[in-house]
């Protein structure tokens, strides 16, 4: 096996891609799936701190929007990502992977809660490190917090594993001369406001100048190929 390109990774999944063809819940398989790819990240050296979305769940702006003030819509999106977390967890113990979940909203008997210099000490004794609850604050989404978190900790690089495999120049499903590219400056995605990640998110990896890969988890092992340094997906980085 070829060596890693990463040493510390902050990999972000999308709820909807761990409830596979339902598009709502969980399912175990796609979640088995993924879990172990991380585990072999795990066996690469590869430190991996992980920030899952909701919407499998509960996205609070799309399912609360005009019947719920934002920011309860919000908390209870906080909430669903702690049951991913809670099933990645799960399943990556039964997968002998040591894991410690931390969330930015206190839970203490679930959950650590979340101090950044215990998450970076967990992943230097190679443990996975999930963090729930987003930023902690409404308004802000699970890619920012992915960004913010990735900032915190020093990663290498953000994994943004979604139900794309790239980012286009147009929607592929709407627009079929729409253009894949293999990689692009994050100043060109603001201005042509490409859904990569929201554009909070988008301005703060460019600011801490972390580079954002975008991959589909459809095959989780784009995960490792990812780390061996294949071209998968679309990279978002700083103009040279």
């Amino acid at each position: 096996m070829s060596e890693p390109q990463y040493k510390r990774v902050l990999l972000k999944i999308s709820g909807e891609a761990l409830a596979g063809e339902a598009s709502r819940g969980l399912d175990f398989s796609v979640i088995g799936e993924v879990c172990d790819a991380i585990r072999q990240c795990v066996e690469m050296g590869v430190q991996v701190g992980v920030v899952v979305g909701g919407g499998n769940f509960w996205r609070g702006v799309k399912d609360g929007g005009g019947r719920m003030e934002r920011t309860r819509a919000d908390h209870m999106g906080m909430l669903a990502t702690t049951l991913n977390c809670l099933a990645l967890a799960d399943v990556l113990e039964q997968m002998g992977v040591e894991v410690r979940v931390q969330t930015a909203i206190e839970m203490r008997a679930i959950a650590e809660p979340y101090i950044r210099s215990r998450a970076i000490r967990h992943l230097e004794k190679g443990r996975v490190v999930i963090f729930g609850c987003g930023t902690g604050n409404p308004f802000f989404s699970t890619d920012t917090a992915a960004v913010l978190r990735a900032a915190e900790i020093g990663a290498d690089v953000i994994l943004l594993a979604k139900n794309i495999d790239g980012v286009y120049s147009a929607d592929p499903n709407k627009d079929p001369n729409a253009v894949k590219y293999d990689s692009i400056s994050y100043d060109d995605v603001l201005a042509q406001h490409l859904q990569v990640m929201d554009s909070t998110a988008t301005s703060l990896s460019m600011d801490n100048k972390i580079p954002v890969i975008l991959f589909a988890l459809k095959d989780p092992e784009n995960i490792l190929r990812v780390l061996r340094g294949e071209k998968i997906g679309t990279i978002v980085k700083e103009e040279k």
